[in-house]
C-alpha cells in the first residue's frame, strides 16, 4: 500500500497520545497539535492552557489496573487511586516510551477545521497556518469549559467553579469562610471533604436538587470499580446486584443525615468517595437543597432556609464545547451529540470524536480502543454501514445505555466500558465482512489519501 490518509490529531490529553501511538503502529501518517506546552491536558496540574481540572488533593476515583493502557502496565507500586502527579507521571513515560513527543506540535491551537467539498480538511492553527488533512480526530477533551449555573440575585462574596478550585488556600483563602459547594458529583464530593475539616471551612454547606448515592473506594479491601459487571450480565441481576451491594457495604444516605436518593443506584453516575459519608455522618458537612436566591451575603434556598456565605464553588460538571468547530459540524445540543458508536457522524466518515463519553468505569483508556477500530477503518479492514443503519444504531445505543438514567446533562455520555468494548467488536467483525465483500483495503480505502496530493508543501506526515 504505497499511500494512506493522513491525520490531524487535535489534543495531546490521553486521548490524543494513545491514538497517536495507535496510528504511529499501523504506519498512519499524521500531525498532532498541543495547544499548551505539555502533554496530559486535563491530567496536567495548573497547566498555562487553563484547561486542568485537577485540584492538589486529587486522586483518580478509577483503579489504577482499569485506567492502564492495554500495551502499557501501570508501575505496580502505584496505589490502587493514584494521585494525579502520579496519573502525569505515567502518561509522560507512555509518550516518552513509544517516542511520541517529538511528534506533538506545543504551544499550537486549532483555531479552525472546515471539511471541504472533497472531504479534506483545512485546518487553520494559531501560527497563521493553514494545513490540509484526510481526517481529523477530535481529542480536545471534556473537562475543560465549566459549565456554572445562574440563580436569582447577586452575591457578594467569592464565586467560583470547582474547576478553579486548587486547595483550600488557591485561589482564595477559605479558612474560617462559611463555605457552599453546589453540586454532589466526584469533585464536590473531594472539595467539600477536604474544606469540612474543623481547621478548614467554618460551615461547609452542601446544596443539592436531590439525594445521590455515595458509593465507597473500597469494599471489603478491594477498588469495586463502581460496580462495574461483566458486560454478559443482564441490566435487570446488574441493578438488583449493585442496590444490594449499596446498601449492604454503605447503607442507606438517610443515615447519615442526607437526602435519600430517590432513584436507583444504577439510575445515576456514581458519586465515589472514601472520607464524604464520614464527613456528613459527623456533621462536619450541612446538607441545603438547592439554592433559589442569592441575596448579597446571604443564600436563600428553596426549602426558605437562609444562610449566611462567604463563598460559593459550583461543582455542577461541564459543557461539552468544540471551538474550532462550527455548529454544522458538531451540532452539540443540551450536552448532547449523536454518534455512531461514540465516534462518527452518520455521513461524516472522517471525523472521529475520541473518548467524548462517560464511561464505566474508566475514561483513561477508552479511546485507546476506538483508536485501534478507527486505525483499521483508515486501513480499508473495516467499513461503515449505511447512514441510516448508523443513525438507527445511534437511538437504540442510546437507549440502552441511557435509558435508565434520569434526566440530566451529567447523563449525555453514559457507557459501560466493557459492554461498549463488546458491542464495538461485533460491529468490527460485520464491518470488517463489508470490506471484504466490497474489495477494499489496498489501494481502494473508506477515507482517500487526497490532502497530500492537493498541498505538496504540507507539513510532512509524522
Amino acid at each position: 500500500m504505497s499511500a494512506l490518509p493522513k491525520s490531524c490529531i487535535v489534543g495531546a490529553g490521553c486521548s490524543g497520545f494513545t491514538t497517536a501511538k495507535v496510528l504511529q503502529d499501523r504506519g498512519l501518517p499524521f500531525d498532532i497539535f498541543e495547544m499548551t506546552g505539555d502533554i496530559g491536558g486535563t491530567w496536567n496540574y495548573n497547566n498555562p492552557g487553563g484547561t486542568s481540572a485537577c485540584y492538589q488533593s486529587l486522586h483518580i476515583d478509577t483503579s489504577k489496573t482499569r485506567m492502564q493502557f492495554k500495551d502499557f502496565p501501570i508501575p505496580a507500586n502505584f496505589p490502587d487511586y493514584p494521585h494525579h502527579a502520579q496519573v502525569l507521571s505515567y502518561f509522560n513515560a507512555y509518550v516518552d516510551t513509544f517516542d511520541l513527543r517529538r511528534k506533538i506540535t506545543f504551544n499550537t491551537r486549532v483555531e479552525k477545521a472546515v471539511r471541504g467539498a472533497d472531504g479534506v480538511w483545512s485546518v487553520t492553527l494559531s501560527t497563521g497556518e493553514t494545513r490540509r488533512y484526510d481526517a481529523l480526530f477530535v481529542c480536545n477533551g471534556h473537562h475543560w469549559d465549566p459549565n456554572t449555573p445562574t440563580f436569582p440575585g447577586t452575591f457578594d462574596g467569592v464565586e467560583m467553579h470547582s474547576h478553579a478550585y486548587r486547595t483550600p488556600f488557591e485561589p482564595y483563602d477559605l479558612v474560617g469562610k462559611n463555605v457552599l459547594v453546589v453540586g454532589m458529583g466526584n469533585s464536590a464530593m473531594d472539595i467539600a471533604s477536604e474544606l469540612a475539616q474543623k481547621p478548614i471551612a467554618k460551615k461547609l454547606m452542601v446544596a443539592a436538587r436531590r439525594g445521590v448515592w455515595i458509593f465507597p473506594k473500597y469494599i471489603n479491601g478491594h477498588p469495586p470499580d463502581k460496580g462495574v459487571a461483566p458486560a454478559w450480565i443482564p441490566n435487570w441481576l446488574y441493578r438488583f446486584m449493585m442496590k444490594r451491594m449499596i446498601v449492604k457495604t454503605v447503607g442507606h444516605m438517610k443515615n447519615y443525615g442526607l437526602p435519600e436518593p430517590e432513584h436507583h443506584p444504577a439510575d445515576a453516575h456514581p458519586s465515589v468517595s472514601g472520607e464524604f459519608l464520614t464527613r456528613a455522618g459527623c456533621g462536619d458537612v450541612h446538607m441545603k437543597p438547592n439554592i433559589a436566591e442569592k441575596m448579597g451575603k446571604q443564600v436563600k434556598f428553596t426549602d426558605g432556609s437562609v444562610e449566611d456565605v462567604d463563598a460559593i464553588i459550583y461543582a455542577t460538571g461541564y459543557n461539552i464545547t468544540f471551538p474550532f468547530l462550527d455548529q454544522e459540524t458538531a451540532p452539540v445540543v443540551d450536552n448532547h451529540i449523536g454518534l455512531f458508536k461514540r465516534i462518527w457522524r452518520s455521513g461524516v466518515p472522517n471525523l472521529f470524536f475520541m473518548g467524548l463519553a462517560q464511561p464505566l468505569p474508566t475514561l483513561v483508556n477508552f479511546a485507546e480502543r476506538q483508536a485501534k477500530w478507527i486505525a483499521a477503518f483508515l486501513m480499508g479492514e473495516y467499513v461503515l454501514p449505511p447512514v441510516a443503519e448508523m443513525e438507527k444504531a445511534v437511538v437504540d445505543d442510546e437507549e440502552a445505555a441511557m435509558g435508565r438514567y434520569y434526566k440530566s446533562r451529567r447523563h449525555t455520555m453514559q457507557v459501560n466500558f466493557d459492554k461498549y468494548c463488546v458491542d464495538i467488536e461485533m460491529e468490527q467483525t460485520r464491518g470488517a465482512a463489508r470490506a471484504k465483500a466490497e474489495g477494499w483495503g489496498g489501494a481502494k480505502l473508506p477515507v482517500p489519501p487526497k490532502a497530500d496530493a492537493a498541498s505538496p508543501a504540507a507539513s510532512q506526515a509524522a
